[in-house]
């Protein structure tokens, strides 16, 4: 019975996770879509209905693990999924640009409740020589949303319209919020009294916002013009000011002492470096089979189906390699392997579709790297963590990988509008991919460390 229990909280946990990931993604098949529908927008600002849910979910986060332990990581899970769905109606029921990408904004806000939340309530159900068993599902099922996002969205846009890609979380929410309040138990840190610094969250989501919105509009404004320099200026004094007051306040939102921590530390840099890439890597992917060669959104989405499918296969294997072998011996090499298969993409993707012989390949690479890679950063950081830093280890990576993701876009952005042409920009921005997925094996391999003894009891203290 105690089993069967584990794992339909693992399954629900693993939905709230899959809803989440997969709006991450999902828009980007339905960008020319929106473009089309509300006219002339510039694409600088169809953007922000991507960054402004990966900023706003990473800033979210800073707050919704010290709420979850403070609230309630039942109530804050629920509330978040209601929220998720709640928001998702108003973004397919969208008037406006601006409508919509306020929406996502809000939207990004359920899901921030929903990811720490969730894993904290998860991880006290498995033993610690199963947690990174656990974490590895979950994480494999948010890599899974996050790259069958354009399959998805790619169907539902051209069968019933872009509208859809929101309006199909609101049924899932429903299931989610009956089993919960029927399933999960509530557990909370009963020494979290206070409430979250929300201060310090407001001082992160403007610096990540404006470091973005120079990076966006750097093609425009000029790298070395004053508005660019000025923006870039207040993002870092915002970022420093961030940093100062977590070291002053009594209950921060970020708790910089885990970063302290070896294991932490290297598993964070790594899932920021990785999420530059990994995300950049999907949008581009979709734009350049829509504006490149001219497919449909249904044909382009199911046209990267195999990488996906790929990272399924290989993910359930590396939930047990990684017990047997070390995060290292799995993250390095799927890192590498992505890493690779962008620069043949780079190298041998020309403007006549030649799917078969050379995206197909590069899909499948793909998939096997995000199978080794993508859950095993998430348990590499998270894994060794005692159960009272659940939801603010899990809050603090998946932080770094939504600034990651919001930051890797707007890189390729800004080349895709600096390149002479959208198809130099694409190979471009696949150079720049490879790059982040080299630093992201550089890292693992360099700084990584399955903790001491001491360093668990450490991270304890902290």
């Amino acid at each position: 019975m105690g089993w069967a229990r584990r794992n339909k909280v693992l399954a629900l946990v693993s939905i709230g996770t899959y809803l989440t990931a997969l709006d991450v993604t999902i828009v980007n098949i339905a960008f020319r879509a929106v473009q089309r529908s509300f006219g002339s927008v510039p694409p600088t600002l169809l953007t922000w209905i991507i960054s402004g849910y990966n900023i706003a979910f990473a800033a979210g986060l800073l707050t919704a693990g010290r709420m979850a332990e403070s609230f309630g990581r039942r109530r804050a899970f629920l509330v978040g999924i209601g929220v998720f769905s709640i928001s998702s109606m108003a973004c397919g029921l969208a008037p406006s640009v601006p409508f919509l990408i306020a929406g996502r904004v809000v939207q990004a806000l359920g899901a921030a409740l929903i990811v720490p939340s969730g894993i904290a309530l998860l991880l006290p159900e498995f033993a610690v020589e199963r947690r990174a068993w656990a974490m590895g599902i979950v994480g494999a099922v948010g890599g899974i949303g996050a790259a069958t996002g354009p399959a998805v969205g790619g169907v539902l846009v051209d069968s019933l319209g872009w509208r859809w890609v929101f309006f199909v979380n609101v049924p899932f929410c429903g299931a989610a919020i009956l089993a919960g309040r029927r399933l999960l138990r509530e557990r909370r840190d009963e020494t979290a009294r206070q409430l979250p610094d929300f201060l310090g969250a407001a001082l992160a989501l403007a610096a990540v916002a404006l470091l973005t919105l120079a990076t966006v509009e750097s093609h425009q404004w000029g790298w070395h013009s004053a508005r660019e320099i000025v923006v870039v200026g207040v993002a870092v004094l915002l970022g420093a000011a961030f940093v100062r007051r977590t070291r002053t306040q009594a209950v921060p939102v970020l708790d910089l002492a885990l970063l302290r921590l070896r294991f932490v530390s290297a598993a964070n840099i790594a899932g920021v470096l990785y999420a530059m890439g990994f995300y950049a890597l999907n949008f581009v992917s979709t734009q350049w089979m829509q504006e490149v060669w001219h497919w449909r959104e249904a044909k382009a989405g199911v046209a990267m189906l195999p990488g996906p499918l790929m990272s399924v296969a290989v993910a359930v294997l590396a939930g047990r390699w990684v017990q047997r072998f070390g995060h290292n011996a799995l993250a390095v090499p799927g890192a590498l392997v992505m890493g690779a298969a962008c620069l043949g993409l780079a190298v041998f993707t020309t403007t006549a579709p030649d799917y078969w012989r050379v995206y197909f390949p590069a899909q499948v690479a793909i998939g096997v790297g995000i199978g080794l890679s993508i859950a095993v950063l998430s348990s590499a950081a998270n894994a060794y963590l005692p159960p009272h830093r659940f939801a603010m280890g899990s809050a603090l990576y998946t932080t770094g990988r939504q600034v990651g993701a919001a930051l890797g876009i707007a890189v390729v952005t800004a080349l895709r509008a600096a390149a002479p042409s959208i198809v130099v920009g694409d190979h471009w921005s696949w150079i720049y991919i490879a790059g982040t997925m080299a630093a992201t094996a550089v890292t693992m391999a360099v700084l990584f460390r399955r903790p001491s003894e001491s360093e668990l009891a450490a991270s304890v203290v902290a």
